[in-house]
C-alpha cells in the first residue's frame, strides 16, 4: 500500500533529479547498440512504479552502470546485454530471497558503505565530465562546442545546488526540452518500437557472465543494496525501514529478469539516484509513480520515434545535474566521525573510483576487522594488567 503520496512541485521536481543518469545511458544503448527504446524504457519505468508500491518513497531505477559502460565501450548486442541482465536478475532475486544480503550487511561497517557512496559521487562528477569533455557516439553530430559546453554544465550545476532549496530543479527543464525536441522530430512515429525475444545459447550466457556480469555484481551488492538502504535511513529515518538489502535485492531480481525477457536496459536501485530524488524535493510515493508512468507513457506511446530525436538531448544540462547529484552523494559522509573512520571511508572511496569496488571492499573489509580483532586481543591484557 502506498502511504502519504504527494505531488507537490517539490515532488515534481524531485522526480526527474535522476535523468542524468538515466538518459546518457538509455540513449547510448538505443543508438550504439541497437536495443528496442520501448525495451529500454519500460525495464525502467515498471521499476520506478514498483518502488511506489513496495517502498512508498522515492527509490530510483537506474541502468547498471558498469554494466552499460561495458556493453556500450565493446558494442555488444541485444542478445549478449539480454544474457546478462537475467543472470544479473537470478542472483540477486535468490540471493535476496535466502536473506543472504541482510547477513551480509550486518559485517559491513558504516565507514565502509561511506566509502562505497564516495565511489559513486566520484564516478557520477566523472561520468559529468566525460559528457561535456567527450561526448558519447550517439550525441556527436549533437553536441556543442567544447568551449561552450564546460561553462554551461558548471552553470546548471551551480543553479542546481542553488536552486534544490526551492524546489527547482533544473530537471524540469531537461523535460520540458525533450517533449519540444519529440514533437520537432517525426511525429508520425507513433506507438512502441519493435520488441524481440533474445537468442541466447551457453556461449551468449558464458560471455555475458565473463564480461558483463561479474563486473556488476560487486557494485550492485554495496551500492544498489547496501548503500542503497542505508541513505533511505538516514534521509526517512523509520520509514526507511522496509528498504532492507534483501528487499532490494528482490525487487532490482525481478526488475532484470523482465528486461532480459525482452532484451532491455539492465536497471537497479542506487543510493546515489535516491539522493538525488531527495535532494531535489521528493519526499514519497509520488515521485516514482509521476516518473514510472512518465517512462511507460512514452515507451508504448512514443517509442517508435525516440531513435531518431534522443540524440538531440543537451549534454551539458545532464552533466550538470549528474554533478550536483555527486556532489550531494559525497556529501553523505559528514555523518563519520573519528580519524579511522574516516581514513578508512577515503581509502576504500578513492580505491573504489580508481581500481574497481571489488578490491576496494576487499581492502577495507580486511582493514575493517583485523583493527577490530586487534582491539578484542588487547582487551584480555589491559584486563590482566589491572588497568
Amino acid at each position: 500500500m502506498i502511504r502519504a503520496v504527494q505531488f507537490s512541485r517539490r515532488e515534481l521536481a524531485g522526480a526527474v533529479a535522476d535523468l542524468g543518469v538515466l538518459v546518457p545511458i538509455a540513449v547510448a544503448l538505443i543508438v550504439g547498440n541497437g536495443l528496442s527504446p520501448t525495451a529500454v524504457l519500460l525495464p525502467a519505468g515498471l521499476l520506478y512504479l514498483a518502488n511506489a508500491f513496495v517502498y512508498g518513497l522515492p527509490l530510483p531505477a537506474q541502468p547498471l552502470k558498469a554494466f552499460g559502460a561495458i556493453a556500450i565501450a565493446q558494442g555488444l548486442g541485444a542478445d549478449e546485454i539480454a544474457a546478462g541482465a537475467l543472470l544479473i536478475g537470478a542472483i540477486f532475486l535468490v540471493a535476496g530471497r535466502l536473506g543472504l544480503l541482510d547477513a551480509a550487511a550486518r559485517v559491513f561497517p558504516r565507514a565502509l558503505i561511506r566509502g562505497v557512496q564516495l565511489t559513486v559521487g566520484l564516478l557520477f562528477l566523472q561520468i559529468a565530465w566525460g559528457l561535456v569533455a567527450d561526448p558519447p557516439k550517439a550525441f556527436a553530430d549533437y553536441s556543442l562546442d567544447s568551449s561552450w559546453a564546460l561553462p554551461l554544465g558548471l552553470c546548471t550545476l551551480g543553479l542546481a545546488l542553488a536552486l534544490k532549496r526551492l524546489g527547482i530543479s533544473l530537471a524540469l527543464v531537461l523535460v520540458g526540452i525533450g517533449v519540444m525536441l519529440f514533437q520537432a522530430g517525426n511525429q508520425s512515429e507513433l506507438g512502441p518500437s519493435p520488441l524481440a525475444l533474445p537468442s541466447l545459447d551457453t556461449a551468449t550466457f558464458v560471455a555475458a557472465f565473463t564480461a558483463l556480469v561479474m563486473p556488476q555484481v560487486p557494485l550492485s551488492f554495496a551500492n544498489s543494496c547496501l548503500a542503497t538502504a542505508d541513505a533511505a535511513r538516514v534521509y526517512f529515518g523509520e520509514r526507511g525501514e522496509r528498504v532492507r538489502p534483501g528487499n532490494l535485492a528482490t525487487t532490482y531480481g525481478f526488475a532484470n529478469l523482465f528486461a532480459g525477457s525482452i532484451a532491455g536496459m539492465p536497471v537497479c536501485h542506487g543510493a546515489g539516484g535516491l539522493t538525488a530524488h531527495y535532494s531535489f524535493g521528493a519526499r514519497s510515493a509520488g515521485a516514482p509513480l509521476v516518473m514510472g508512468a512518465a517512462l511507460v507513457t512514452i515507451a508504448l506511446t512514443a517509442g517508435a520515434g525516440l531513435a531518431a530525436v534522443l540524440p538531440a538531448f543537451p549534454l551539458p544540462l545532464l552533466a550538470g545535474l549528474l554533478a550536483a547529484a555527486g556532489v550531494l552523494h559525497i556529501g553523505l559522509l559528514r555523518d563519520l566521525r573519528g580519524a579511522p573512520n574516516w581514513a578508512l571511508a577515503l581509502l576504500v572511496g578513492v580505491l573504489g573510483f580508481a581500481v574497481n569496488l571489488t578490491a576496494a571492499l576487499g581492502v577495507g573489509l580486511a582493514l575493517w576487522w583485523i583493527s577490530v580483532g586487534a582491539r578484542r586481543l588487547a582487551r584480555p591484557r589491559l584486563a590482566g594488567s589491572g588497568v
